[in-house]
């Protein structure tokens, strides 16, 4: 990638933590500190500083899922039965979630960013403030083992 983050990149919030002190000009603290005390006086700023949080929460999230992964596989590495199974598409899931929300932080940090100088970008900036993601991103924790609930949902029968 040509923005400084590897593919195999082992810190993404460490290396996104820098790029945003640096845009910034003060540590991360001073900056949820600022962002805190005046929320509309700055909009990137408090941007940055929602979606930062919502990456380390993510990264959270990964660490946790890899670790109880890691403890699944350690009586029987060679084995891998349906809950450990679960466990490495929790982990899959996990790395997904963290991967969008460090493209967002990036795309807010890059002021040249497609979107951010067009007509759309101007109108869409008047629609501010946001209150987060539209949608759950994270998936809700289930015990090793739980089977996922049954969809509601069911295919059309076909009309013989």
């Amino acid at each position: 990638m040509t923005d400084g983050i590897s593919e195999e990149s082992a810190d993404v919030v460490g290396v996104l933590t820098e790029r945003i002190e640096a845009r910034f000009d003060m540590g991360m603290d001073q900056l949820k500190a600022a962002v805190a005390a005046a929320p509309t006086a700055n909009p990137d700023a408090t941007d940055v500083v929602k979606w930062h949080g919502l990456l380390v929460e993510a990264q959270s999230v990964l660490e946790r899922a890899e670790d109880d992964l890691l403890a699944a596989l350690q009586p029987r590495p060679s084995e891998v039965d349906d809950p450990t199974m679960g466990l490495a598409h929790r982990v899959n899931a996990a790395v997904t979630v963290r991967d969008g929300r460090a493209m967002v932080v990036r795309w807010l940090l890059d002021p040249d960013a497609p979107g951010k100088k067009d007509l759309a970008a101007q109108r869409l900036a008047r629609l501010r403030p946001r209150s987060g993601p539209a949608v759950q991103t994270i998936a809700p924790n289930r015990p090793a083992g739980t089977p996922a609930p049954a969809s509601t949902w069911r295919p059309a029968r076909s009309a013989r």
